[in-house]
């Protein structure tokens, strides 16, 4: 837990130990931690060192307020970060610089195989200092769909992820509920009927664009810098995005179909919201019924309550108002 402070397992069980009691000597911490008296010396006086330990008259030791003690080497931390921050702007602006008078085969990166695959995703994402853009198509050769754990991760970090599928990976199974995790984390998602290729961008630095392969030959992609060809990556994303169907977590958030949900017999249920959202992104009602672990009678049926709450004849109708009256 202290490990960030740069506390070791035993400096922190030692430290731990000590803010549990008045005082202590070598032998009765080394006794309750099960530790050699030479490792407890060692671990003192690094304690010592670092002020979260003081020696006591008697030859004991005692533990100092950790809001004391623990405060100032989070607060050293953090400027140190701070400064590592300092340090990343000012190289990548000389980055930058020396990026501009690169060759072009400098600034485009062929990786291959699995694992440099994943690793470059990976670090494309982390790169990203406000936004990530990304395209998700199947199949996912390289990276599983819903394995992309750096995330929600920069989610929380305030970094902004859209991404746009495929309307063939919301098929594929548990891809819905992995969908819905992405929007309750805070990733906004839209479908369209097909991409021409999986994309990843980060800001407008870097860019990740696959090869083309054989279906049992080794995944590539292609690391892209800031370029040409990477501005044209970054227009194609907004021009797909902009007319992509945006799916809300309001829509598809809760897998069960409450008591709640049929309060008002003149409104959708929760069911219901989540089969129109993905009938308006384009599935099928096959695809709809194993997505939500419904039959398909069940699904057609509840359509048919829908369109007479609507007071519509036709699922083009049905999809008007839907839309119209905020029902998906």
């Amino acid at each position: 837990m202290l490990d960030a402070l740069g506390l070791s397992p035993e400096d922190e069980a030692v430290y731990g130990m000590l803010a549990g009691r008045a005082e202590a000597n070598p032998a009765e911490l080394g006794e309750a931690l099960h530790l050699p008296i030479p490792v407890v010396d060692a671990t003192l006086s690094h304690l010592m060192a670092c002020g979260l330990v003081k020696s006591t008259p008697d030859g004991a030791f005692a533990a100092a307020p950790p809001a004391v003690a623990l405060g100032a080497l989070i607060s050293e931390r953090r400027a140190a970060l701070r400064s590592a921050e300092l340090a990343l702007v000012t190289l990548a602006e000389e980055h930058r610089r020396a990026m501009a008078g690169r060759s072009i085969s400098e600034l485009v990166e062929v990786v291959t195989g699995v694992e440099a695959v994943r690793h470059r995703f990976a670090q494309v994402q982390h790169a990203a200092r406000t936004e990530v853009r990304s395209f998700v198509t199947t199949p996912a050769v390289a990276v599983p769909i819903g394995a992309n754990s750096a995330e929600a991760q920069l989610v929380a970090q305030g970094v902004r992820y859209r991404v746009v599928v495929d309307r063939a990976v919301l098929a594929e199974p548990g891809a819905v509920a992995g969908t819905i995790e992405s929007l309750r984390s805070g990733v906004e998602v839209r479908v369209v009927e097909s991409l021409p290729i999986k994309l990843v961008l980060a800001d407008n630095e870097l860019g990740l664009v696959p090869l083309t392969v054989e279906p049992d030959g080794e995944p590539g992609v292609v690391l892209l810098h800031r370029t040409g060809l990477l501005a044209a990556m970054d227009a194609m994303f907004e021009l797909v995005w902009r007319y992509a169907h945006p799916i809300g977590v309001s829509a598809l958030g809760g897998l069960t179909d409450d008591a709640a949900s049929r309060a008002d017999a003149d409104a959708p249920t929760t069911l219901d919201r989540k089969i129109l959202a993905l009938l308006l992104a384009g599935l099928t009602d096959q695809v709809v019924a194993n997505q939500l672990g419904i039959s398909l009678r069940s699904l057609q049926r509840r359509l048919r309550v829908l369109m007479d709450l609507a007071g519509v004849r036709t699922r083009m109708e049905l999809g008007w108002y839907a839309a119209r009256h905020n029902w998906a």
